[in-house]
Protein backbone atom coordinates (compact mmCIF):
# COMPACT_ATOMS: atom_id res chain seq x y z
CA UNK A 1 0.00 0.00 0.00
CA UNK A 2 1.15 3.44 -0.90
CA UNK A 3 2.94 5.24 2.24
CA UNK A 4 0.82 8.30 1.16
CA UNK A 5 -2.07 6.16 2.10
CA UNK A 6 -4.97 8.70 4.09
CA UNK A 7 -5.12 6.80 7.24
CA UNK A 8 -7.89 7.95 9.85
CA UNK A 9 -7.48 7.24 13.32
CA UNK A 10 -9.93 7.54 15.84
CA UNK A 11 -8.96 8.10 19.33
CA UNK A 12 -5.44 9.50 20.92
CA UNK A 13 -5.10 7.85 24.42
CA UNK A 14 -2.39 5.35 25.03
CA UNK A 15 -3.08 2.89 22.80
CA UNK A 16 -4.06 5.89 19.98
CA UNK A 17 -0.78 7.56 20.71
CA UNK A 18 1.32 3.73 19.99
CA UNK A 19 -0.55 3.19 16.53
CA UNK A 20 0.30 6.81 15.74
CA UNK A 21 3.93 6.36 16.82
CA UNK A 22 3.96 3.28 14.88
CA UNK A 23 2.42 4.05 11.56
CA UNK A 24 4.62 6.67 11.50
CA UNK A 25 7.78 4.54 12.39
CA UNK A 26 7.01 2.33 9.34
CA UNK A 27 6.38 5.12 6.98
CA UNK A 28 3.27 5.84 7.01
CA UNK A 29 2.99 9.85 6.48
CA UNK A 30 -0.49 11.01 6.15
CA UNK A 31 -2.19 10.36 8.93
CA UNK A 32 -5.65 12.16 10.01
CA UNK A 33 -6.95 11.96 13.73
CA UNK A 34 -9.89 11.98 14.93
CA UNK A 35 -10.32 13.05 18.31
CA UNK A 36 -13.42 14.12 20.87
CA UNK A 37 -11.05 16.61 22.54
CA UNK A 38 -8.50 18.27 21.20
CA UNK A 39 -5.85 17.56 24.40
CA UNK A 40 -2.16 18.40 24.14
CA UNK A 41 -0.22 15.27 23.17
CA UNK A 42 1.41 13.03 25.87
CA UNK A 43 4.17 11.33 23.05
CA UNK A 44 3.10 10.73 19.35
CA UNK A 45 7.81 10.84 18.52
CA UNK A 46 8.33 12.84 15.67
CA UNK A 47 4.58 11.94 13.98
CA UNK A 48 2.43 14.35 12.08
CA UNK A 49 -0.87 14.15 12.42
CA UNK A 50 -3.87 16.39 11.05
CA UNK A 51 -6.27 16.30 14.08
CA UNK A 52 -10.34 16.78 13.53
CA UNK A 53 -12.51 17.74 16.11
CA UNK A 54 -15.47 17.16 12.89
CA UNK A 55 -15.58 13.38 11.83
CA UNK A 56 -17.49 14.80 8.66
CA UNK A 57 -14.55 16.77 8.09
CA UNK A 58 -12.46 14.22 7.18
CA UNK A 59 -14.64 13.17 4.35
CA UNK A 60 -13.27 14.95 1.86
CA UNK A 61 -9.36 13.59 2.39
CA UNK A 62 -11.28 10.30 1.61
CA UNK A 63 -8.77 8.03 3.90
CA UNK A 64 -8.95 4.44 2.53
CA UNK A 65 -7.51 2.53 6.53
CA UNK A 66 -8.98 3.54 9.70
CA UNK A 67 -7.54 2.45 13.43
CA UNK A 68 -10.57 2.42 15.70
CA UNK A 69 -8.45 3.28 19.04
CA UNK A 70 -11.73 5.04 21.48
CA UNK A 71 -13.18 3.05 24.36
CA UNK A 72 -14.64 -0.05 23.65
CA UNK A 73 -18.68 0.90 23.61
CA UNK A 74 -17.38 3.12 20.56
CA UNK A 75 -15.52 0.27 18.45
CA UNK A 76 -18.68 -1.29 16.82
CA UNK A 77 -20.52 2.41 16.01
CA UNK A 78 -17.28 3.71 14.60
CA UNK A 79 -16.15 0.01 12.46
CA UNK A 80 -19.31 -0.26 10.87
CA UNK A 81 -19.07 4.01 9.80
CA UNK A 82 -15.72 3.13 8.53
CA UNK A 83 -16.63 -0.02 6.49
CA UNK A 84 -19.76 2.25 4.95
CA UNK A 85 -17.21 5.18 3.90
CA UNK A 86 -15.15 2.23 1.89
CA UNK A 87 -12.33 1.80 4.17
CA UNK A 88 -9.97 -1.23 6.00
CA UNK A 89 -10.06 -1.47 9.57
CA UNK A 90 -8.33 -2.07 12.16
CA UNK A 91 -9.97 -1.89 15.37
CA UNK A 92 -8.61 -2.41 18.51
CA UNK A 93 -10.24 -5.21 20.89
CA UNK A 94 -12.72 -6.46 21.45
CA UNK A 95 -14.83 -5.15 18.61
CA UNK A 96 -17.51 -4.05 20.93
CA UNK A 97 -18.79 -4.92 24.85
CA UNK A 98 -22.22 -6.16 23.28
CA UNK A 99 -23.76 -8.17 20.33
CA UNK A 100 -26.18 -5.72 19.47
CA UNK A 101 -25.99 -4.78 15.60
CA UNK A 102 -23.41 -7.24 14.60
CA UNK A 103 -26.05 -8.09 12.61
CA UNK A 104 -25.85 -5.28 10.78
CA UNK A 105 -21.89 -5.04 10.92
CA UNK A 106 -21.60 -8.47 9.20
CA UNK A 107 -24.42 -7.69 6.24
CA UNK A 108 -22.52 -4.44 5.21
CA UNK A 109 -18.78 -6.12 5.19
CA UNK A 110 -20.56 -8.94 3.25
CA UNK A 111 -21.29 -6.33 0.89
CA UNK A 112 -17.79 -4.86 0.64
CA UNK A 113 -14.45 -5.89 -0.34
CA UNK A 114 -13.11 -3.70 2.72
CA UNK A 115 -10.80 -6.06 5.29
CA UNK A 116 -11.64 -5.79 8.97
CA UNK A 117 -8.89 -6.73 11.49
CA UNK A 118 -9.41 -6.89 15.26
CA UNK A 119 -6.23 -6.03 17.32
CA UNK A 120 -5.43 -9.41 19.04
CA UNK A 121 -1.37 -8.29 19.63
CA UNK A 122 -0.17 -11.23 21.46
CA UNK A 123 -0.95 -13.52 18.61
CA UNK A 124 2.31 -12.24 17.30
CA UNK A 125 4.32 -12.98 20.33
CA UNK A 126 7.47 -15.45 19.19
CA UNK A 127 6.73 -17.77 22.34
CA UNK A 128 3.10 -17.99 21.49
CA UNK A 129 4.23 -18.55 18.15
CA UNK A 130 6.14 -20.69 19.17
CA UNK A 131 3.74 -22.91 20.98
CA UNK A 132 1.52 -22.26 18.00
CA UNK A 133 3.49 -24.34 15.73
CA UNK A 134 3.60 -26.86 18.34
CA UNK A 135 0.29 -27.57 18.15
CA UNK A 136 -0.39 -27.15 14.57
CA UNK A 137 2.35 -29.92 14.10
CA UNK A 138 1.71 -32.22 16.62
CA UNK A 139 5.15 -32.05 17.75
CA UNK A 140 4.34 -32.93 21.53
CA UNK A 141 0.99 -34.56 20.95
CA UNK A 142 -2.43 -33.59 21.04
CA UNK A 143 -2.93 -30.56 23.39
CA UNK A 144 -4.73 -31.79 26.53
CA UNK A 145 -5.22 -28.41 28.92
CA UNK A 146 -3.91 -24.92 29.00
CA UNK A 147 -4.90 -22.34 31.98
CA UNK A 148 -3.63 -18.82 32.32
CA UNK A 149 -3.18 -16.20 35.33
CA UNK A 150 -2.63 -12.69 34.19
CA UNK A 151 -3.03 -10.25 37.25
CA UNK A 152 -2.45 -6.19 36.28
CA UNK A 153 -3.31 -3.43 39.26
CA UNK A 154 -5.57 -1.06 37.64
CA UNK A 155 -4.65 2.17 39.27
CA UNK A 156 -0.90 1.89 38.07
CA UNK A 157 -1.83 1.64 33.93
CA UNK A 158 -2.79 5.35 33.32
CA UNK A 159 -1.13 7.39 35.79
CA UNK A 160 -2.25 10.86 34.70
CA UNK A 161 -5.95 9.97 34.93
CA UNK A 162 -8.24 8.73 38.04
CA UNK A 163 -8.58 4.75 37.23
CA UNK A 164 -11.82 4.92 39.01
CA UNK A 165 -13.09 7.05 35.30
CA UNK A 166 -11.14 5.75 33.08
CA UNK A 167 -12.53 3.34 30.51
CA UNK A 168 -11.70 -0.46 32.13
CA UNK A 169 -13.49 0.70 35.27
CA UNK A 170 -16.74 1.88 33.56
CA UNK A 171 -19.77 -0.09 32.49
CA UNK A 172 -20.81 2.40 30.05
CA UNK A 173 -17.51 2.86 28.44
CA UNK A 174 -17.69 -0.78 27.86
CA UNK A 175 -14.89 -1.89 30.54
CA UNK A 176 -14.83 -4.60 32.45
CA UNK A 177 -11.81 -7.62 33.55
CA UNK A 178 -12.65 -9.64 31.12
CA UNK A 179 -13.31 -7.18 28.46
CA UNK A 180 -10.18 -5.08 29.06
CA UNK A 181 -8.02 -8.34 29.78
CA UNK A 182 -9.59 -10.68 26.85
CA UNK A 183 -6.26 -11.27 25.04
CA UNK A 184 -6.24 -14.13 27.19
CA UNK A 185 -9.55 -15.87 26.44
CA UNK A 186 -8.80 -14.49 22.70
CA UNK A 187 -5.55 -16.70 23.13
CA UNK A 188 -7.10 -20.41 24.32
CA UNK A 189 -9.38 -19.99 21.64
CA UNK A 190 -6.81 -19.28 19.12
CA UNK A 191 -4.42 -22.04 19.99
CA UNK A 192 -7.11 -24.60 20.68
CA UNK A 193 -8.07 -24.53 16.98
CA UNK A 194 -11.26 -26.33 17.57
CA UNK A 195 -14.98 -26.24 18.54
CA UNK A 196 -15.77 -25.00 21.93
CA UNK A 197 -18.04 -27.21 23.38
CA UNK A 198 -19.27 -24.83 26.76
CA UNK A 199 -17.62 -22.38 29.01
CA UNK A 200 -18.35 -20.94 31.96
CA UNK A 201 -17.52 -17.27 33.33
CA UNK A 202 -17.49 -16.21 37.09
CA UNK A 203 -17.36 -12.93 38.24
CA UNK A 204 -16.14 -10.72 41.48
CA UNK A 205 -15.80 -7.63 42.51
CA UNK A 206 -13.65 -5.89 44.71
CA UNK A 207 -13.81 -3.62 47.16
CA UNK A 208 -10.42 -2.30 46.95
CA UNK A 209 -10.85 -0.88 44.19
CA UNK A 210 -14.11 0.70 44.81
CA UNK A 211 -15.21 0.51 40.96
CA UNK A 212 -18.17 -0.49 38.94
CA UNK A 213 -17.11 -3.00 36.57
CA UNK A 214 -16.51 -6.36 37.72
CA UNK A 215 -12.30 -6.48 38.98
CA UNK A 216 -11.89 -10.74 38.65
CA UNK A 217 -13.21 -13.20 36.03
CA UNK A 218 -12.37 -16.53 36.04
CA UNK A 219 -13.30 -18.51 32.81
CA UNK A 220 -13.62 -22.05 32.09
CA UNK A 221 -13.95 -23.06 28.22
CA UNK A 222 -13.78 -26.85 27.41
CA UNK A 223 -13.35 -27.49 23.83
CA UNK A 224 -14.45 -30.81 21.64
CA UNK A 225 -11.82 -33.28 22.40
CA UNK A 226 -11.85 -33.04 25.69
CA UNK A 227 -9.40 -29.83 26.07
CA UNK A 228 -9.58 -27.58 28.65
CA UNK A 229 -8.85 -24.31 29.01
CA UNK A 230 -8.61 -21.89 32.18
CA UNK A 231 -8.45 -18.76 32.50
CA UNK A 232 -7.79 -16.48 35.39
CA UNK A 233 -8.01 -12.13 35.08
CA UNK A 234 -7.91 -9.40 37.56
CA UNK A 235 -6.93 -5.69 37.79
CA UNK A 236 -5.46 -6.29 41.45
CA UNK A 237 -1.89 -7.80 41.34
CA UNK A 238 1.00 -5.43 42.19
CA UNK A 239 3.20 -6.43 41.27
CA UNK A 240 1.83 -7.81 37.86
CA UNK A 241 1.98 -11.47 36.91
CA UNK A 242 1.14 -12.71 33.47
CA UNK A 243 2.02 -16.49 32.86
CA UNK A 244 1.27 -19.52 30.70
CA UNK A 245 0.82 -23.08 31.05
CA UNK A 246 0.06 -25.77 28.48
CA UNK A 247 0.04 -29.76 29.03
CA UNK A 248 0.24 -31.81 25.97
CA UNK A 249 1.04 -35.61 26.07
CA UNK A 250 4.18 -35.65 26.24
CA UNK A 251 5.40 -31.91 27.60
CA UNK A 252 4.43 -29.26 29.37
CA UNK A 253 4.68 -25.73 28.54
CA UNK A 254 5.43 -22.94 30.95
CA UNK A 255 5.62 -19.15 29.83
CA UNK A 256 6.29 -16.33 32.17
CA UNK A 257 5.43 -13.03 30.14
CA UNK A 258 7.70 -11.01 32.20
CA UNK A 259 10.59 -13.35 32.32
CA UNK A 260 10.38 -13.68 28.27
CA UNK A 261 11.11 -16.88 29.11
CA UNK A 262 9.31 -20.15 27.74
CA UNK A 263 9.91 -23.96 29.34
CA UNK A 264 9.23 -27.12 27.84
CA UNK A 265 9.61 -29.69 30.26
CA UNK A 266 9.46 -33.49 29.40
CA UNK A 267 7.04 -35.88 30.71
CA UNK A 268 8.91 -38.72 28.95
CA UNK A 269 11.57 -39.45 26.15
CA UNK A 270 12.71 -39.05 23.32
CA UNK A 271 11.84 -34.88 24.46
CA UNK A 272 14.43 -33.24 26.42
CA UNK A 273 13.90 -30.18 28.67
CA UNK A 274 14.42 -26.73 26.58
CA UNK A 275 14.44 -22.62 27.74
CA UNK A 276 14.26 -19.64 25.47
CA UNK A 277 14.61 -16.54 26.62
CA UNK A 278 14.10 -13.26 24.58
CA UNK A 279 16.44 -11.24 25.49
CA UNK A 280 15.57 -7.47 26.52
CA UNK A 281 12.37 -7.89 24.09
CA UNK A 282 10.20 -4.50 23.44
CA UNK A 283 6.68 -5.16 23.51
CA UNK A 284 5.90 -2.55 21.00
CA UNK A 285 7.45 -5.02 18.34
CA UNK A 286 4.26 -6.88 18.94
CA UNK A 287 2.21 -3.94 17.60
CA UNK A 288 4.19 -3.56 14.12
CA UNK A 289 4.11 -6.97 13.86
CA UNK A 290 0.24 -6.63 13.83
CA UNK A 291 0.18 -3.84 12.06
CA UNK A 292 2.28 -5.06 8.98
CA UNK A 293 0.61 -8.34 9.11
CA UNK A 294 -2.94 -6.03 8.78
CA UNK A 295 -1.19 -4.11 5.39
CA UNK A 296 0.27 -6.81 4.32
CA UNK A 297 -3.47 -8.64 4.48
CA UNK A 298 -4.96 -5.59 2.48
CA UNK A 299 -2.62 -6.16 -0.23
CA UNK A 300 -2.22 -10.37 -0.30
CA UNK A 301 -5.87 -11.23 0.51
CA UNK A 302 -7.84 -13.19 -1.90
CA UNK A 303 -11.16 -13.43 0.59
CA UNK A 304 -10.97 -10.33 2.37
CA UNK A 305 -15.27 -10.30 2.95
CA UNK A 306 -14.39 -14.34 4.13
CA UNK A 307 -11.58 -12.56 6.60
CA UNK A 308 -13.61 -10.74 7.82
CA UNK A 309 -16.66 -12.25 8.49
CA UNK A 310 -14.21 -14.60 10.28
CA UNK A 311 -13.44 -11.98 12.20
CA UNK A 312 -16.73 -10.91 13.21
CA UNK A 313 -17.62 -14.04 14.41
CA UNK A 314 -14.77 -14.51 16.68
CA UNK A 315 -15.29 -11.52 18.06
CA UNK A 316 -19.08 -12.54 18.48
CA UNK A 317 -17.56 -15.72 20.96
CA UNK A 318 -15.77 -13.88 22.58
CA UNK A 319 -17.87 -10.94 23.82
CA UNK A 320 -20.35 -13.32 24.75
CA UNK A 321 -17.61 -15.37 27.25
CA UNK A 322 -16.39 -12.20 28.21
CA UNK A 323 -20.34 -11.10 29.50
CA UNK A 324 -20.66 -14.75 31.02
CA UNK A 325 -23.87 -15.08 28.47
CA UNK A 326 -24.66 -18.79 28.04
Amino acid sequence: MNKNTPILIFGAGSIGERHIRNLWTLGYCNLLLYRQRNLPFRDIGEAEVQVFLDLNETKSLNPEVAFICTPTAQHLEQTIYCVENKMHVFVEKPLSHTLENMDHLKSIVANSNKLLQVGFMMRFHPHILKVKNYIQENIFGELISSTSHWGSYLPDWHPWENYKESYAAKKNLGGGVALTLCHDIDLAIWLAMRPIKNYETNFSYSGELDIETASIADIEINFVDGVNSRIHLNYLANPPIRKYHWEFEHVFIDFNYFDNLLIISSKNDPFENQEYKIEAFDRNQLFLAEVTDFFYKIENISNPVQHSLNSIRESELLISICNGDN
